[in-house]
């Protein structure tokens, strides 16, 4: 019988998935006051950037500056996807406390996302790790379209294995599961992170899932039976890859953390506080935004019953 986790750790990757995917430019100013507000929520790591090209994603031209305005504080882990040694030394630079790589597990989501196949791109990756070390900056990488490729279909688990060889062979044991456009589903998600977990007992694995069929709190589920502690989402759900079709918003944060806390699952996370940001975001962007709890509320949000059965005709 599975057992699940007392507690869990949930980042909140709104200020990279979710403005990425937003058509029109949100000024730095509100920017900076929604990082600190989600700050101020209790989450305590926040994938707040990615220090890309300007016109590859134009939403995040104000990386260095949004590192700078924000109020950083102890035992907040900011994280940033950094594509190239250019991005890097921005990372390093701009003090962020962890970055990313950017991997898709097919060579179609690859070349559409990077130009390189999936191989020749962890190829790049060894001057970028090279250096972190050198900055004593900490390293963790992604797997894309993990549970399903818009291009491609199913992802063999024989695919899945040879990344994260190559990823122990750079000496990265830090991976999120990323599934990007929503393909996945709970005997899938089992079967990989089974067959991963055994191969890989050393890796600290992360889900980042997204809801684009609704299946996210589903696989997330299965992630929590089979051992999996850290979890992306996104306040509103906002979050969407520009480079695949269809791949909308994140789970949730409000969703992901009301579930969490229902079923007897800490995250130290300010669920009320949370909902506050999610009800603003949503009222901002209401056509990128989706949240079951935005619409309903929470389990404990209570209604006065009523005196006597109400008949209609």
């Amino acid at each position: 019988m599975s057992v699940i986790p007392e507690r869990v750790t949930v980042t909140e990757v709104c200020p990279r998935d979710g403005f990425q995917s937003l058509p029109a430019n949100i000024p730095l100013e509100e920017k900076v006051e929604i990082v600190n507000e989600i700050i101020y929520c209790g989450f305590k790591q926040i994938e707040v950037t990615s220090f890309v090209h300007p016109k590859a994603i134009p939403q995040l031209k104000d990386a260095d500056e949004l590192l700078q305005k924000i109020d950083r504080r102890n035992g907040v882990q900011l994280r940033a996807l950094v594509p190239n040694l250019i991005g890097l030394e921005r990372a390093i630079k701009a003090k962020v406390d962890k970055v990313k790589l950017m991997l898709s597990a097919t060579d179609s989501h690859s070349l559409s996302n990077a130009n390189r196949t999936t191989f020749d791109a962890m190829e790049d990756f060894k001057p970028l790790i090279n250096r972190a070390n050198e900055a004593g900056m900490p390293v963790s990488g992604s797997i894309s379209v993990v549970f399903g490729c818009p291009y491609e279909g199913d992802v063999p688990v024989s695919r899945i294995l040879q990344i994260s060889e190559k990823y122990a062979d750079l000496g990265v044991t830090n991976i999120s599961l990323a599934d990007t456009t929503g393909m996945g589903n709970p005997v899938r998600v089992r079967k990989i992170i089974r067959a991963i977990k055994k191969e890989f007992p050393e890796f600290d694995f992360s889900l980042h899932l997204h809801n684009t069929r609704g299946m996210a709190f589903a696989n997330a589920l299965v992630g929590l039976e089979e051992g999996i502690v850290n979890f992306d989402s996104s306040v509103a759900g906002l979050g969407g890859c520009p480079y695949a079709p269809n791949a909308s918003g994140n789970i949730s944060s409000e969703d992901l953390i009301h579930a969490l806390h229902e079923m007897g699952i800490e995250t130290g996370i300010d669920l009320d506080r949370v909902i506050k940001l999610g009800k603003n975001l949503e009222k901002k962007f209401p056509q990128s935004s989706d949240s079951f709890i935005l619409k309903a509320g929470k389990c404990s949000d209570l209604h006065l019953a009523p005196k006597e059965q109400v008949k209609l005709g």
